[in-house]
């Protein structure tokens, strides 16, 4: 064991189980941030930041060795995932000093961001985006509407993408802007979900005023900005592949006395080789980021793989629960299974990644 992952033990050994018995439910929100800034405490709420971020700047394998030891103690997702995972390397890379300042409250929680992404008419096609920003003299006057936020209702800050040449081409004329969501002229609705969570937001934005300081990145250059940012959304589908393979493995312990069922017997095993196969490119992946490499095209087919085997796995799990786990009500099996239906559509629909794959990987003509 690395050195850095024996002091992440340490550190986790002394707080878990307070944690735990603070926050049985570990999926609820109040209970990420706790987690979150616990680990803050002894800079380990993003390890893989650079130092001069307030990161530990690890590599791959003490990364990998630091995920092993918090699925050890089963710790939950840390409350700003959008924060650590793409909205601060992204400001880390484009940002001015006045931007950086928002990387410690990042890590901190003082700070949870969402990505303003998603538009009615624009998923995951975002170059079709109609939300405007239009520059006023003093900064950028914001009109239109986003769908599908996660964690829409509980951040404070957004990042959001808007077009600010309207006679662009789809894919030029668009800027990022860093919003925050106290800003007067922005109304926000949750959006109830299949399973009765309410975990992402409409966000509507009505003559809302930023200075010209909140733009990210050059003017009309967003395409780029987004690009580095869902490439970094992306590459952390790599951590969700190995957290996928731990899941595998914790619903086969789920049978101490083995399956019985020969059909159930192979889907379980089906749905291991796919984790396993999607852990192993996940490091290979890794090696290649660690080593200067930008995301790229193989994180789609993560995802692409990720989005399938996690339904796969729900469908089965589903399955070996029989009858009694509809019967009972929202159990965690059928929890799992209801939100098992959005891995195809989040952070990009399996449609947009298999294009992804034909263009950019097959070199297929485009349709």
């Amino acid at each position: 064991m690395s050195t850095a992952a024996e002091e992440l033990r340490a550190h986790l050994d002394g707080i878990a189980p307070g944690l735990h018995r603070a926050w049985p439910d570990n999926r609820s929100f109040e209970a990420r941030l706790a987690w979150q800034r616990a680990l803050h405490e002894r800079g380990w709420a993003a390890p893989h930041w650079p130092v001069e971020d307030g990161g530990r700047g690890l590599g791959i394998l003490d990364r990998l060795e630091c995920d092993a030891e918090l699925a050890r103690v089963d710790a939950p997702a840390i409350a700003g995932v959008f924060g650590i995972k793409n909205v601060g390397p992204t400001i880390s890379r484009f940002g001015t000093p006045a931007q950086r300042a928002s990387l410690p409250r990042i890590l901190s929680t003082e700070e949870i961001w969402c990505q303003g992404f998603s538009e009615p008419d624009a998923g995951s096609d975002l170059a079709s985006l109609r939300t405007r920003a239009e520059p006023d003299g003093e900064g950028f006057r914001i009109n239109g509407q986003k769908v599908w936020t996660s964690d829409g209702m509980r951040a404070t800050h957004c990042v959001l993408l808007a077009r600010t040449d309207p006679e662009a081409r789809p894919h030029q004329g668009i800027s990022v802007l860093l919003v925050p969501l106290d800003t007067p002229g922005i109304e926000r609705r949750p959006l109830r979900q299949i399973t009765g969570d309410y975990e992402f937001a409409e966000l509507f934005f009505t003559d809302v005023h930023v200075p010209a300081g909140a733009l990210l990145g050059p003017l009309n250059e967003g395409w780029r900005v987004t690009m580095t940012t869902l490439g970094h959304e992306r590459a952390g589908v790599v951590e969700l592949a190995n957290s996928l393979q731990r899941d595998v493995k914790r619903a086969v312990s789920g049978f101490p006395d083995g399956v019985a069922d020969p059909v159930l017997r192979q889907e379980l095993a089906r749905r291991y080789v796919e984790a396993r196969a999607l852990g192993l490119l996940g490091r290979d992946v890794l090696h290649a980021l660690s080593a200067g490499a930008q995301p790229g095209p193989a994180q789609s087919v993560i995802k692409l793989g990720w989005s399938l085997t996690t339904q796969r796995l729900s469908e089965t799990l589903l399955d070996a629960a029989g009858p009694s786990a509809i019967a009972g009500g929202d159990g965690p099996e059928v929890h799992r299974y209801l939100r098992g239906r959005a891995s195809t559509i989040a952070a990009g629909t399996t449609e947009i990644m298999k294009n992804i794959l034909a263009e950019r990987v097959l070199g297929l003509p485009k349709g």
